[in-house]
């Protein structure tokens, strides 16, 4: 058992030396950037929910001298709720440069914490978490890129040869049909021709 945990000890006390060796970054060294290239982080992208339609968010490193153990990678929605991005619920190998996010099978995996039709921010940080503090050759948090989601109407289609069970105009009203300027002038074409027959058979009954 003495050996055991000597020889345990020792393993920690290597693997400590290991650690502090790979961590030997100057202090003048900047600190790890993350930089997102799709979409263009200094644009709002729209992607919809729906089905074949996954959604690639993908980024470039620099001055990282220590890879991070993981990514954790989420959509942070402007109503507060937060929601992991990718098939492996957020948690993404170190040294990737790209996830793809499924937002449809959320959607239908996740009834009871659906995305909402908004505006979201993609905040990317290392195994040290979101709040992690500015270090040299680590990676620094980035939550720049900003998107939207949106779920697309069905479509309804125009009934052909039946306009009175196929698509009806829900914004039309006997009030805006009578506010049309041309419903107007057929009214007083009529009036004026109506008057004008009026005319005619009293002048021919003189």
């Amino acid at each position: 058992m003495a050996a055991s945990t000597s020889a345990a000890s020792a393993s920690q006390q290597t693997s400590s030396a290991a650690t502090s060796s790979a961590l030997s970054i100057p202090q003048s060294a900047p600190a790890g950037l993350l930089t997102i290239t799709q979409p263009p982080q200094t644009t709002i992208a729209f992607f919809k929910i729906a089905p074949s339609q996954p959604i690639t968010f993908a980024w470039n490193f620099s001055y990282v001298l220590s890879t991070p153990a993981s990514l954790t990678v989420s959509a942070i929605c402007e109503n507060g709720v937060t929601y992991p991005v990718g098939p492996t619920n957020g948690i993404i190998p170190g040294a990737a440069t790209s996830v793809v996010w499924d937002a449809y099978a959320w959607q239908q995996n996740n009834p009871n914490s659906p995305l909402a039709q908004a505006t979201y921010t993609l905040e990317i940080f290392d195994n040290r978490g979101p709040g992690s503090s500015r270090a040299p050759g680590l990676l620094q948090p980035n939550n720049a890129l900003r998107f939207a989601l949106y779920t697309p109407q069905s479509y309804t289609p125009i009934a052909s040869g039946n306009l009175l069970t196929g698509w009806q105009c829900t914004g039309c009203n006997n009030a805006a049909l009578a506010a049309h300027p041309a419903f107007f002038c057929v009214c007083l074409t009529i009036f004026v021709m109506f008057a004008s027959g009026l005319a005619i058979l009293r002048n021919s009954a003189r």
